[in-house]
């Protein structure tokens, strides 16, 4: 289902002294206790461009190696990884990222409290960074249902750079929990219909969007191969390890 043909419950930022602009939230039930909160524009666009910009130049940027289906290859997109002291450590696909500092990059610890300030109640406290360098690159059909999540894990992802397609669908009921399906590019666009198992969100520089409740338990989601997309994206995806 296309972002523009979901019919979600309108929402305003609660916090009104926040640096944010003051757009307004929307909020999308995907039912049986699944969510998603997308809020256009988080940040002012100056403001974007300045993360966007010290973020692809001063993150060191790695491209691992990992395994998917049991063959090794590249993994389509560069990546790092921040968390606070003493959490577990982070492993998937066969790979271990090194947990860098929230101290070593301190643009990030400002954009960590603006995300606070946007969603009250909630508290992050380890950060995936991906940036996709072109339309080559991307992320396929998985979960973030690791277990040191928890079993129902709050996961806000901001954008910056190139728009890019933002695709969930409903995991089917007879599959064993989700794989990493890094290897597996959604190449076939989602069609805009009124499928209520599939969704489609066009991530605008500087938005917000948040998965909640069971939407890792339930729904699969990716950022597909797109020809057009010609530019750098870079994608923040905020989690609390338990």
């Amino acid at each position: 289902m296309n972002l523009n043909l979901t019919t979600p419950q309108n929402e305003t930022n609660e916090n009104p002294n926040s640096p944010t602009t003051k757009t307004k939230s929307e909020l999308f039930n995907l039912g049986q206790g699944s969510s998603v909160l997308y809020i256009p524009k988080l940040l002012v666009y100056e403001e974007s461009w300045n993360h966007f910009h010290y973020f692809n130049k001063h993150i060191p940027w790695t491209r691992p190696t990992i395994k998917v289906f049991g063959r090794s290859l590249l993994q389509p997109r560069d990546t790092c990884y921040v968390a606070s002291e003493g959490l577990p450590e982070l492993v998937y696909s066969g790979y271990q990222p090194r947990a860098y500092s929230w101290d070593e990059f301190p643009p990030l610890k400002k954009l960590l409290d603006e995300v606070h300030q946007a969603l009250p109640g909630s508290r992050f406290n380890s950060l995936l960074l991906n940036r996709y360098k072109g339309g080559n690159d991307y992320v396929g059909w998985h979960a973030d249902d690791e277990k040191l999540y928890g079993p129902t894990p709050e996961i806000a992802s901001v954008s910056f750079g190139c728009e890019r397609e933002f695709l969930l669908k409903k995991r089917p009921k007879k599959t064993p929990q989700a794989k990493r399906l890094d290897g597996e590019s959604p190449s076939k666009r989602v069609k805009k219909s009124k499928d209520p198992d599939q969704h489609t969100f066009m991530l605008k520089h500087g938005s917000l969007l948040v998965m909640r409740g069971y939407t890792q338990r339930d729904w699969l989601h990716s950022v597909p191969k797109r020809v057009k997309a010609d530019s750098i994206r870079i994608n923040l995806t905020f989690r609390l390890v338990l």
